[in-house]
């Protein structure tokens, strides 16, 4: 009996003992030890009645953010999310309007007829999308917030910047950042159509640059209810230093920096008569096509003077809006030195849901991250939440009834 006891703790300990055994637990602990560091739960800045609103109605913010365990980093959090996100079928209805210049935009809906929750369409609630630098309706981060949104019964709306949503440029004109005038006539036409529906502008990375500098702007005539943005560059010479890192250059700028010489080049026709195109073509960084392309085209002496009028976190305490801001400490394009931590403590319409783990518009969770992700789980419960209780949020935020038009 004693013997057999002994063989095989002898062929137990013949088979831990291997090398490739001792390797794989290893890794298995490590794996295990790092994932349960990055399990943390996100940091919420905001005023206490804004906090104690979110908890009760968007409780997303104070569960624990268990980013996909082999996904090391905010570089590869973005990569992996570019490379695996699945994209959720959505069936659009597209509608072209005029601008005041002669120019025209591009609105992808999704009416959304079968809303059980809103069956009438004049007050069903509007889910105004802002996509990313080079992004349109068919990113798959807009095809999720989509889903999310109706779902619960609303109806969504993409604002496609000019130039990038598949029609024609009629006006040597494009978009930035900082000019706001497009998202104004996209606004006074949705409320236009829709009088008794309210308005929430979403908006994703430079979409959520424009969006804060348009509820900066436009204070309590903005005709949105409240604002949401994922990933938003806060201070653009911030964001471009860090892009420029090498690697960052590698992965990220490069890559944007083509598919915005790609549209130029699409438009070449009409947008020779006001810029150098083959100068423009040969920019190599985001910031030398806004030094040769954007900053020239919107009138600004240099393209720092450009970036400062962009930056959107000066423009917070003008805010008039309930506003909720996702960010991840380990996004390449928004580093975290930037983000207005003191400015958002001092407001009381403003809250910023900080996690340690996320990348740019990834925020990535589970084995193998597809599906519903952790910002899409904020972006759902968010909405629901201004749309559903909108004196609470409104009282939390300390915004008379009266102020918003």
């Amino acid at each position: 009996m004693l013997l057999a006891h002994l063989e095989l703790w002898s062929t137990y300990w013949e088979s831990v003992s291997r090398p490739y055994t001792v390797f794989i637990c290893s890794l298995t602990a490590a794996l295990y030890y790092l994932w349960g560091r990055k399990c943390q739960t996100p940091a919420l800045v905001s005023s206490q009645a804004f906090s104690a609103f979110l908890l009760k109605h968007c409780p997303v913010v104070a569960e624990r953010f268990s980013p996909t365990p082999w996904c090391w980093g905010g570089r590869l959090q973005t990569l992996v999310c570019a490379l695996l996100k699945s994209r959720p079928h959505v069936t659009y209805r597209n509608e072209l309007i005029r601008t005041v210049d002669g120019g025209q935009i591009s609105l992808d809906w999704v009416d959304n007829q079968a809303s059980a929750t809103y069956p009438e369409c004049s007050c069903r609630p509007t889910v105004l999308i802002l996509p990313g630098l080079t992004g349109n309706s068919q990113q798959s981060y807009v095809l999720h917030a989509i889903s999310q949104a109706t779902c619960r019964g609303y109806r969504c709306v993409v604002f496609n910047n000019r130039g990038v949503g598949g029609e024609e440029l009629l006006t040597p004109v494009t978009y930035c950042a900082a000019n706001t005038s497009d998202l104004e006539r996209v606004v006074q036409h949705v409320r236009g159509l829709y009088p008794h529906a309210p308005v929430l502008g979403a908006g994703v990375s430079l979409g959520g640059m424009l969006l804060l500098n348009y509820l900066g702007r436009k204070r309590s005539d903005s005709g949105m209810v409240a604002g949401l943005t994922i990933s938003v560059p806060w201070d653009a010479h911030k964001s471009s230093a860090s892009m420029e890192e090498p690697l960052n250059w590698l992965l990220f700028n490069k890559y944007l920096t083509n598919g915005l010489c790609r549209a130029v080049t699409r438009h070449r026709k009409i947008l020779e008569k006001v810029v150098d195109v083959d100068h423009v073509l040969k920019a190599r960084t985001i910031r030398e096509f806004d030094e040769r392309f954007t900053s020239l085209l919107f009138g600004y002496k240099t393209c720092s003077e450009y970036y400062y009028d962009a930056s959107p976190d000066k423009k917070l305490p003008n805010t008039a809006v309930p506003i909720l801001c996702l960010n991840a400490a380990d996004d390449p394009f928004s580093p975290q030195n930037a983000f207005p931590l003191s400015i958002v403590k001092s407001l009381p319409n403003v809250a910023l849901l900080l996690t340690a783990h996320g990348g740019h518009i990834a925020f990535l969770q589970g084995l193998f991250p597809r599906g519903e992700s952790y910002m899409e789980r904020v972006f759902g419960q968010f909405i629901q939440a201004a749309f559903e209780h909108p004196k609470d949020i409104m009282k939390a935020c300390d915004i008379e009834e009266e102020e918003l038009s």
